[in-house]
């Protein structure tokens, strides 16, 4: 076998990277052998692990892949898959669960507001409707008693959203506006979410237009809610486009480990705050603010600072996340900065204002890390931190445990005993809050340990905060190993946009499974 034999993959990425194509939209290519057919299908009574963490973009797939009677394209009719998830992506999805969940988080913000009978609502489009709702209430998925959930349908007439910046703000801005003439509603909940989503692709000219519809329509929204005399909150839940380049020049477009925005205004007159904190104490303050107590399980402090006596608890209280919104001084690299953003600027001169951590061990990720809308959501509506599934993942790794996973075991040794192949499919990344290379890299020794014959790598690529060409470079770390080890080909690899989505665009899942059962997909010769 030659050096570079085994690199077939990669050097076909790399091809699709001089042809124009990029990561996140890359058209399946698929491995065949010398007689042109595919190598690594799924066929029945293999095992699989989904190694993908997060679970929000993984249910679909998931569902096509294990569910009995699944109808919403054609499927193979006796897929009989021994399927394995590194965490829960859903409860009832036929897979065994390698990390469970812990707990439901209780005593969240939400829970408390509904304990004392108050009515709430939580506004957004699709993008985002599982941040307002799961993760802001603790991974729980039903609503609390009294709490109203208005989910904007996000638009299907683009293939991506730089091709509309706007995306559906104005349709959530105007639920807001509903919102705060119904005072029923002493809690309004909005996420406007065009900064994160428009900042993962690399256009400039659409991220500018996406600070701007933000700004716009917090305008719209923060002078409303003060003129009907609501308690207004305005923060983010991580950073995105304010560190747009990296320091050498080239594009990031990822999330960033960068502080968030705080301020706070209020009827009553400008309040005192704390100039910093982190996004636990968002809970507290809040709470605080509308004269409930804070439970004894939110460790996060309020913001208030300075005397409260004889102020009266607010009635009603907007909290409006700007999602993707972080703060850093004004340059190049920061497109809020260099956006037209009137209504956050004379806020910023004139509100009581502080900056949260977002990132990190702050909200509960391996130090270092940048934040995302999952642990940002999550730590706003608990007021303490919580320890992501990366971190307990990463920690088995460390002690051991995680090889002795009996769901892992359970999976690798059916297709050991059975003679069946083993298949490991997920994110290609070191940085992506989906999941990690070095969880994949666990996974390939553990198949080598239990002496599994025939292991087939599934990459899935999604470059959002990774420098130009790492996915080509990550497909070739694995093919290295591989080779290493004696173990293991990469057969297939995706864009994450055809087989990530969370929005029932079951055309761009049907192209991964097809890749995945039938082999479908551009042909790359194997290299031996």
């Amino acid at each position: 076998m030659s050096e570079w034999a085994g690199d077939a993959l990669s050097q076909a990425v790399r091809e699709g990277y001089r042809a124009g194509r990029e990561d996140e939209t890359l058209e399946p290519l698929v491995l065949i052998d010398g007689r042109g057919n595919p190598i690594g299908r799924f066929r029945s009574g293999d095992a699989v692990i989904f190694y993908n963490i997060r679970g929000e973009r993984e249910i679909e797939l998931t569902r096509s892949l294990t569910e009995p009677g699944f109808s919403e394209f054609p499927v193979h009719p006796d897929l009989a898959l021994h399927f394995a998830t590194m965490i829960r992506y859903r409860e009832d999805l036929k897979a065994e669960v390698a990390f469970p969940p812990d707990a439901v988080v209780a005593d969240t913000l939400s829970e408390t507001i509904a304990r004392h009978g108050l009515k709430q609502i939580k506004i957004t489009e699709a993008e985002k409707a599982v941040h307002v709702g799961f993760f802001l209430n603790g991974k729980r998925d039903e609503p609390f008693d009294g709490e109203v959930r208005r989910i904007v349908a996000t638009r299907k007439d683009v293939a991506l959203f730089d091709e509309a910046p706007e995306m559906s703000i104005a349709a959530v801005a105007e639920a807001v506006l509903d919102a705060i003439r119904d005072d029923a509603y002493a809690f309004i909940f909005a996420n406007f979410p065009n900064v994160d989503v428009v900042g993962h692709i690399e256009n400039e000219a659409a991220i500018l237009r996406a600070v701007e519809a933000v700004d716009r329509n917090l305008g719209r929204v923060v002078e409303a809610a003060t003129r009907a005399g609501l308690t207004v909150v305005v923060s983010a839940d991580h950073g995105t486009v304010e560190k747009w380049l990296y320091p050498d020049g080239t594009i990031d477009t990822g999330h960033t480990d960068s502080p968030v925005p705080f301020l706070l205004l209020d009827p009553d007159g400008p309040a005192s705050l704390r100039p910093s904190g982190e996004l636990t104490d968002i809970a507290p303050t809040v709470l605080e603010r509308m004269g409930l107590p804070v439970p004894a399980a939110m460790t996060g402090r309020s913001l208030l600072a300075g005397p409260r006596s004889g102020q009266k608890p607010a009635r009603r209280l907007l909290l409006l996340v700007l999602d993707g919104w972080g703060h850093a001084a004004p340059g190049p690299g920061n497109l809020i900065s260099c956006a037209q953003t009137p209504h956050m600027d004379r806020l910023w001169q004139t509100a009581p204002h502080a900056l949260l951590a977002a990132a990190g061990e702050d909200v509960g990720l391996p130090e270092g890390t940048v934040g995302n809308s999952e642990a940002g959501h999550l730590h706003i509506g608990a007021g303490r931190r919580i320890y992501a599934d990366r971190v307990k993942i990463d920690r088995a790794i460390a002690d051991g445990s995680f090889f002795s996973n009996p769901a892992f075991l359970g999976a690798i040794r059916a297709a050991r005993d059975a003679g069946t192949a083993l298949h490991l499919m997920g994110i290609v990344s070191f940085f992506s809050s989906h999941g990690s290379l070095r969880h994949l890299f666990a996974l390939m020794d553990l198949a080598r340990r239990e002496g599994v014959r025939d292991v087939f790598i599934h990459a899935m690529l999604g470059r959002r905060g990774e420098k130009p060409e790492s996915g080509a470079n990550y497909i070739r770390e694995i093919e290295t190993k591989c080779l290493a080890d004696g173990l293991g080909r990469v057969v297939s690899v995706i864009g994450r946009y055809w087989s990530m989505d969370r929005e029932e665009n079951w055309d761009r899942i049907e192209k991964t499974y097809r890749m995945l059962v039938y082999g479908e997909g551009a042909p790359v010769a194997e290299k031996g």
